[in-house]
């Protein structure tokens, strides 16, 4: 009997440490090796921990950082009241630098706080008709295309007065054209992680995408980088952010102050 309980026990023992063996190393292994019962990676991981809040939040905190930045760079399509414009973009606090294509024509911005500049092309400033632009009586003794010659390649300055004032001037205001753009509508919730332009970002949709979808970044600060805008209004991309530039105003040789009020243009 004593040989034969010899023989038992070690073949016992031999199989449980056999089978604890493969449970051991499986235990330890679970954060990565999801066979085993590991959880998967987490998707935060290395990130700035936005992606953690609800839609709300980060569209919150977005809207935040992108107040408090000191300049950003945006480009990209935007269709307003009927009209599509192409925007490139610079902007800071005091004022913007750029250019905005509508329907066949590109002209250049340039405002340094409350002085703001127009320049264009002689067939920008052409009369097409009676109709739309800002009315104004040609320089004495002159015709819409001798006017349209001295303003070619120019910068304008865009009289305070003028109807054209406050519409041009958004597109250079930081705070005015965000506060306008960075807008998604309806109930927010959060969309899929994404990359853009090689950022990881999260995107926060407005009534899951109709309403506007913004791709946030997941990467340093929160900055939005790309918006999606309701009812196919638009995409904009928006990088550079706090990336300081130069504004100066043009020399005397290249403005021509065209008094109280602008011509009409052809556009």
């Amino acid at each position: 009997m004593r040989g034969s309980a010899s023989v038992i026990v070690p073949l016992s023992s031999d199989r449980s440490r056999r089978a604890a063996l493969p449970l051991a190393l499986c235990l330890g292994l679970t954060a990565v090796l999801t066979a085993c019962g590991g959880e998967a990676e987490d998707p935060d991981k290395g990130t700035n921990g936005v992606g953690k809040l609800t839609a709300v939040e980060i569209e919150r905190k977005a809207k935040a950082v992108a107040d408090s930045a000191a300049a950003v760079h945006l480009s990209g399509a935007l269709v307003s009241e009927g009209g599509t414009y192409r925007l490139n973009m610079r902007l800071k606090e005091n004022g913007g630098t750029g250019s905005v294509t509508s329907k066949n024509s590109t002209f250049q911005l340039l405002r340094i706080d409350d002085e703001l500049y127009l320049k264009a092309d002689a067939g920008f400033w052409n009369h097409a008709d009676d109709t739309g632009g800002t009315a104004s009586t040609p320089p004495a003794g002159g015709s819409d295309a001798e006017a349209a010659g001295k303003l070619k390649d120019k910068y304008v300055k865009v009289p305070p007065d003028d109807p054209s004032y406050k519409q041009l001037s958004g597109f250079t205001d930081k705070k005015v054209l965000l506060a306008g753009i960075l807008t998604l509508h309806g109930a927010l919730d959060k969309g899929d992680r994404d990359r853009i332009g090689g950022v990881r970002t999260i995107k926060i949709n407005g009534t899951k995408g109709a309403g506007g979808t913004l791709d946030v970044s997941l990467e340093g600060t929160p900055y939005p980088l790309q918006l999606l805008r309701a009812g196919g209004a638009g995409t904009l991309s928006l990088t550079e952010w706090g990336k300081d530039f130069d504004l100066a105003a043009p020399t005397k040789d290249q403005t021509v102050d065209y008094g109280t009020r602008l011509p009409k243009t052809g556009d």
